[in-house]
């Protein structure tokens, strides 16, 4: 797996493990890389790539979780890719 994709793979392991956890928010952004450093966004409803350009990083990642379902959104400036979760017990 490259980079992009192994990212967006752990973003999803730490979103299911907050869930477990009890600690996460419906929604929430992750921005990586180029002048922006690591920065998380919560509760924006911007477009990734908006938010990609804005900030000026490397790659975005969107975390949504919705019922049972949790899906990691990720885009570059010439990639995009989706991972969702099986669905959670509860």
């Amino acid at each position: 797996m490259d980079g992009f994709l192994d990212t967006a793979a752990r973003i999803l392991d730490g979103a299911l493990s907050a869930i477990r956890a009890g600690h996460a928010e419906p929604a929430w952004t992750v921005l990586m890389g180029g002048a922006c450093g690591v920065q998380m966004v919560a509760g924006t409803d911007w477009p990734l790539r908006s938010l990609l350009l804005e900030h000026g990083a490397d790659s975005a990642y969107r975390v949504n979780v919705a019922g049972r379902q949790v899906t990691v959104d990720g885009i570059t400036r010439s990639r995009h890719c989706r991972l969702q979760s099986p669905f959670l017990l509860r």
